[in-house]
C-alpha cells in the first residue's frame, strides 16, 4: 500500500492507496515544513495520523520547504517513523508534486498559489526551470501571504477606501497595534497574513478595489515568475487556495500577458493519487 502526502505550511493532505488504486483512507493534518519545524515538531504532526496510515510499504511525500538538502533527512525521518525501507520513501518538493498533479506526463507551466507561491517549467517528467520563490518577505508574489501584506498596506497607507478599513477592523476585531503584534511578534506570521485573503474574497465583489488588488498581485506573479520561462505557447496550470478562489482574477491577469490558463485545482492530492495509481 502507498501513502501519498501533500504538505504546505498550513496543512497536509494524506491518502493511502491499495495496489489496485483504491483509496483506503484520507486525512488532513497540520502542515509540515522542515525549514521552520524541528524533527520533533514533524513527528508530533505524524502522531495525528489514523492507524491506516501506518499499514503502508511505500511513501511519496511532497512538501513545502523540501529543498534538495532537506529531502534526504526527510526521507530518513519518514522511513524511521513508519518503519519502511528508505528505498521505498520519496520526499520531493511540493512544486514537483504540483507539476505531477496538474500536468501528469505532459509538458506545461505549473504554479502553486496558496499560503506561499511558486512555479516551474515542467517537461512531463521533471522540473527543467524554476524562478526562485524567495519566500513571503523577498518574493512569493501572488501568494495568500502577499495578498494579506498588500491588503494591510492598502488599508493603513490609504490606497484602499476608508470604508474597507472600517469594515476590516470591525469584522476582524483588530487595530493597527494588533496587526503589528501579529506580523512582527507572533509565530509563523505568513499563515496569519494568508488568512486575511478570506476578507478579500468575501468583499471583493462589493469593493472593486479589492478585486483589482488581487489582479495586480497575480499579474506581478506572472511577470516576475512565469514570463522568464519564455514559453507563452504552454498552458498555465495552478493549484492552491488562491488559484481556486480567485480564478476570475487569475485568468484576467494571465490574459494581460497573452497566456492561457490550463487546469486549476484547489488541492493536488487527488491528482497525485491518480499519478501514483498508474505507476
Amino acid at each position: 500500500m502507498k501513502l501519498i502526502a501533500d504538505s504546505g505550511s498550513t496543512k497536509t493532505d494524506w491518502a493511502a492507496i491499495a495496489p489496485n488504486g483504491t483509496i483506503v483512507g484520507t486525512q488532513k493534518s497540520d502542515g509540515i515544513n522542515p525549514i521552520h519545524q524541528s524533527p520533533d515538531d514533524i513527528k508530533a504532526v505524524l502522531n495525528q495520523l489514523e492507524p491506516w496510515a501506518h499499514e503502508i510499504e511505500e511513501i511519496h511525500f511532497y512538501g513545502s520547504g523540501l529543498r534538495q538538502e532537506k529531502q534526504l533527512p526527510m526521507q530518513e525521518l519518514l522511513a524511521s517513523y513508519f518503519q519502511v525501507e528508505q528505498t521505498k520513501v520519496e520526499a520531493q518538493s511540493d512544486l514537483l508534486g504540483a507539476a505531477r498533479a496538474l500536468c501528469g506526463c505532459e509538458e506545461g507551466i505549473a504554479c502553486i498559489l496558496g499560503t506561499g507561491a511558486n512555479s516551474c517549467l515542467y517537461n512531463g517528467a521533471q522540473i527543467v526551470q524554476n524562478t526562485p520563490a524567495l519566500g513571503y518577505i523577498l518574493g512569493d508574489e501572488g501568494s495568500g501571504a502577499v495578498l494579506g501584506k498588500r491588503l494591510l498596506n492598502g488599508i493603513y497607507k490609504g490606497a484602499l477606501p476608508a470604508a474597507v478599513k472600517t469594515l476590516f477592523e470591525q469584522e476582524l476585531q483588530l487595530t493597527l497595534a494588533d496587526v503589528i503584534e501579529r506580523v512582527y511578534r507572533s509565530k509563523l506570521p505568513n499563515r496569519w497574513l494568508a488568512s486575511l485573503s478570506t476578507f478579500i474574497y468575501k468583499h471583493k465583489d462589493t469593493y472593486p478595489e479589492l478585486s483589482q488588488l488581487v489582479v495586480d498581485c497575480l499579474h506581478d506573479f506572472i511577470c516576475r515568475n512565469l514570463l522568464p520561462y519564455q514559453r507563452t505557447d504552454l498552458p498555465v496550470s495552478a493549484v492552491g487556495s488562491v488559484a481556486w478562489y480567485y480564478q476570475t482574477e487569475l485568468t484576467r491577469a494571465a490574459s494581460l500577458e497573452g497566456l492561457r490558463m490550463g487546469k486549476i485545482i484547489q488541492s493536488p492530492i487527488s491528482g497525485l493519487v491518480d499519478y501514483h495509481s498508474h505507476l
